[in-house]
């Protein structure tokens, strides 16, 4: 039986609501794929993964019930350490551990899609593994300056290992220009940061290759995304739309494709 306790809201995500904490457990209200997630969970406990919450059950008012990881993250305002090249790295050394983790799962079928815009046109991109898809600062809980675990699966579903490479690269390198990043991020050699990142996960030449022309496709269908959720979905994704996470996509649009081939050539060479 899952005990019930003193409810204390954990805050500092983006859309996630009525996340709380009781005791040494997280509850986290129904997503979109709890099926999944709660298979992953379970697998990545199975295989003695140590860097995720274990999944616990479901509580009387139907949450899911998640261990809770201490440790170290990033909220906003950015801590000091957040442009660390070290944790950048752990970053992606956990990610590499993740996936050598939930490649025995395989590739599961009739994964319930997510809700996005209709009419985008579909990616040249065959699934690999079932990827989290989420690795933002606030996602990832550190220990002792090292990235440690990964949190907030809500976003798991089948990709390539160069679209998770992607999103590793949007919040770690991080993509995009000075004036549209927090300033802790200011003026980091993201050319630099990139490789380091490729090389510390171990992405092959041919994923390093088409890394960027992924991360402009993947962009622009994050500003369509972000448009439908907000408009049919309300809640924390309204509110960033508000807030002008539309024209941030926009601005990271252009500072890809200005800097495409550089971050090419320093992926490669």
């Amino acid at each position: 039986m899952i005990e019930d306790g003193e409810e204390n809201p954990l805050v500092g995500g983006d859309v996630t609501e009525g996340l709380v904490r009781v005791g040494d457990t997280v509850r986290r209200p129904p997503c979109e794929r709890d099926e999944l997630v709660r298979e992953v969970l379970l697998h990545l406990e199975k295989v003695g993964f140590e860097g995720a919450p274990r999944f616990l059950g479901v509580d009387a008012k139907g949450r899911q019930v998640l261990s809770y990881i201490d440790g170290e993250v990033a909220g906003r305002p950015r801590p000091s350490w957040i442009g660390d090249e070290s944790r950048m790295l752990s970053v992606a050394r956990l990610l590499r551990a993740y996936h050598d983790a939930i490649a025995s799962f395989g590739v599961p079928e009739n994964v319930p899609t997510l809700i996005e815009a209709p009419g985008l046109p579909a990616l040249d991109d065959p699934p690999e593994l079932v990827g989290h898809q989420d690795i933002t600062p606030e996602n990832v809980v550190f220990r002792d300056g090292a990235a440690y675990a990964l949190i907030d699966f809500d976003l798991v579903r089948p990709v390539s290992r160069a679209r998770e490479a992607v999103n590793l690269m949007l919040w770690w390198c991080p993509y995009g220009a000075d004036e549209d990043l927090d300033p802790r991020y200011h003026g980091l050699d993201r050319l630099r940061r990139c490789r380091m990142l490729a090389d510390a996960y171990g992405l092959s030449q041919a994923d390093r290759r088409r890394l960027l022309p992924l991360s402009i496709a993947l962009n622009e269908r994050a500003w369509h995304n972000m448009k439908y959720r907000a408009d049919t979905l309300g809640g924390g994704w309204q509110r960033m739309w508000a807030e002008g996470v539309g024209d941030q996509i926009t601005s990271r649009q252009r500072w890809l494709e200005t800097n495409a081939d550089a971050l090419t050539k320093a992926l490669v060479e």
